[in-house]
């Protein structure tokens, strides 16, 4: 297994996690996700740990809870060789404190996913969204005095737009506070929107990107193909809920380059698509998601290897967005 930093931390992680999203499925929302249980998650932990991945991604939102009580009951006596991130900001209960970023939820929150988690620290936790309701400085200095109580060990946040991100970078540098480290989002080959100004800032902040939905929302496995019917899976169940629009002909001819580049090296259309992200800029870790044993496998053999020049470029080539305004003006 390769091993990166963990954005301007020192701390190595493996390039894969593994994401819990499928963990419970104990509301509608996430039964579409999956439905794994405490022994199912265990043998799936096992798989992991054997290849070398010891990085394991959740969030309290997850099922309500239920995703992080099972990550914690399945890595009992293995959580020091374990690295736990979870997040916290959206809603948890119907009070009107029950979510956000205020010094209140965020304690709260914290305290929570360390009772379901069975654990004394979180190591990096994450604001999940941009709480517009509460003053950059009050989250930032919750979390700076989270770190220094030893409850978590690293920062960093989720689905921020690049000027909120470098706002509460410079919030934190103003005020000596504890830095975010790594940005957690969305990039695929059908969703490159990060490279236009998440990246750049990124690469000039020298903070890393650790990737959710690296299959497009299950879109990149092969189970969408032209002129043929959806088979059974997370896509057909409805687990694509949310998913941002991409037009049809669109996704066929990419999932048709993925096959024809698979077919060429002897791999899968998902090694194929997670392997491409692995040798983009900024990338220190790429979360994966598993509803079986057979999937979790796949993604994982997506490393040890790297595609060709000639192959990225030809995968670059179709996927590349038109830039944003004022980034075109440069393009001149």
């Amino acid at each position: 297994m390769e091993y990166r930093n963990l954005g301007r931390s020192g701390l190595k992680v493996p390039v894969l996690s593994l994401g819990t999203g499928t963990f419970g499925g104990t509301n509608e929302f996430f039964q579409r996700w999956g439905q794994t249980d405490v022994k199912e998650a265990a043998r799936l932990i096992d798989i992991c740990m054997e290849r070398g991945i010891n990085f394991f991604d959740t969030a309290n939102v997850y099922s309500q809870g239920a995703s992080e009580e099972i990550l914690g009951q399945a890595l009992k006596g293995r959580r020091q060789q374990s690295i736990i991130a979870t997040k916290g900001t959206f809603k948890m209960g119907e009070g009107i404190n029950d979510k956000g970023s205020s010094r209140l939820h965020i304690i709260t929150a914290v305290e929570d996913s360390l009772k379901r988690l069975d654990t004394d620290y979180i190591d990096l936790y994450f604001m999940h969204g941009f709480d517009s309701n509460t003053p950059i400085e009050e989250t930032l200095r919750t979390l700076d005095n989270l770190i220094t109580s030893g409850k978590i060990r690293y920062i960093g946040c989720s689905n921020f737009a690049a000027w909120q991100l470098m706002k509460s970078l410079s919030v934190s540098e103003k005020n000596h506070f504890e830095k975010y480290v790594i940005y957690q989002g969305y990039y695929s080959l059908i969703g490159r929107d990060y490279e236009q100004e998440l990246m750049p800032l990124l690469k000039d902040q020298q903070m890393g990107l650790m990737v959710w939905s690296p299959l497009g929302w299950g879109r990149l496995t092969g189970k969408i193909r032209r002129n043929k019917p959806i088979s059974d899976g997370r896509i057909k169940a409805g687990g694509d809920v949310g998913a941002p629009p991409v037009d049809d002909n669109y996704l066929y001819d990419v999932v048709d380059l993925l096959d024809e580049i698979a077919t060429e090296i002897n791999k899968t259309i998902s090694q194929v698509a997670i392997n491409w992200l692995l040798q983009k800029d900024t990338v220190s870790n790429i979360v994966i998601g598993a509803r079986n044993e057979q999937q979790l496998i796949e993604n994982i053999d997506a490393v040890g290897w790297a595609l060709s020049h000639e192959q990225m470029q030809r995968l670059n080539q179709l996927t590349q967005q038109t830039p944003l305004y004022p980034h075109w003006v440069g393009e001149r």
